[in-house]
């Protein structure tokens, strides 16, 4: 198991007691630019107290520390941790909560996690008490936000192309150029290996559903991206953070784990979209979708 610098500087027992003693420190710095390192710490530790490694050993501390990991997409610790609920190992036995870190696992590549969910079942309904926001829900503003100055990286082009469309959908322009540069990054031929297509990375099936039917001619494109944001910006009441997670995993898995699901890659494309919007809520038009069947308690929100 590789040191990490938290370690190196004071022990494996001091590094668990600072994160246990100050989460509000650890909170703070949970973003994009660091939370790789974050979840190999909290795996690292909780693997510590798992195993009594240079700590007594404390399972009840291991699985609060994993899940701290988990919520950062952190896929070994959703793994480890689903392991100790299927097994009661620590924990109490808990096929369901087993079921929801293997499944979260298992979406992001973990073939292990993905055998262990025969024995636990199937995608749970649920969320692990742990893995729950304990803040109440952010409210979206109902109105047109005070924007600050704003500057697109994208080329000149694109900017002037999207100013055109995007004020007959009530979107935006900061959004749309926002959500292209984290998809394709402005190259109008992008394709990705789940063959999400041109500048808005748009699914087939989405395609079918906005009326795309030329996926590479940037104009159909971004008008496509356009109305599909549209459509998500009523579906989750404003929400930024709840929109680009959609948008990156599909408005079914935000359902599903009430919130920015636990992978680390929406977590990072969520964080990069809010920073370059600037913004973390939008006006919407409520005639477009009914609002989303979101519960009061939210999932894995990012910290900011």
């Amino acid at each position: 198991m590789s040191p990490t610098p938290l370690r190196w500087r004071f022990g494996l027992a001091a590094a668990a007691s600072l994160l246990l003693a100050a989460p509000s420190a650890i909170a703070a710095i949970e973003d994009g630019a660091v939370e790789e390192g974050l979840r190999s710490l909290l795996r690292n530790q909780a693997l510590a107290y798992e195993n009594g490694e240079g700590v007594l050993r404390d399972p009840a501390q291991a699985a609060a520390l994993y899940c701290r990991a988990a919520r950062l997409g952190d896929a070994a610790a959703q793994f480890n941790l689903g392991w100790m609920y299927a097994n009661g190992r620590g924990v109490e036995r808990s096929d369901s909560n087993a079921a929801f870190f293997f499944h979260a696992a298992a979406e992001q590549g973990s073939e292990q996690a993905q055998r262990m969910l025969a024995s636990v079942g199937g995608p749970p309904n649920s969320v692990p008490d742990c893995m729950r926001d304990p803040d109440p829900p952010r409210t979206a503003s109902k109105g047109r936000l005070p924007l600050a100055p704003w500057r697109s990286n994208a080329p000149p082009h694109l900017v002037k192309l999207v100013g055109e469309l995007a004020p007959g959908y009530q979107v935006e322009p900061r959004l749309v150029l926002s959500i292209m540069e984290a998809e394709s990054n402005f190259d109008p031929a992008a394709r990705s290996p789940k063959n999400a297509q041109g500048l808005m990375q748009l699914l087939p099936e989405t395609q079918a559903r906005f009326g795309v039917s030329r996926p590479y001619d940037p104009r159909q494109n971004i008008r496509g991206g356009i109305a599909y944001l549209r459509w998500l910006l009523a579906y989750f009441e404003g929400d930024i953070e709840l929109v680009a997670a959609a948008y990156n995993a599909g408005e079914g898995t935000v359902l599903r784990y009430r919130g920015v699901p636990p992978y680390a890659e929406t977590r990072a494309y969520v964080a990069k979209v809010l920073r370059l919007t600037g913004m973390v809520s939008h006006p919407f038009d409520r005639t477009v979708a009914e609002p989303a069947a979101m519960p009061s308690a939210r999932g894995v929100r990012l910290v900011r």
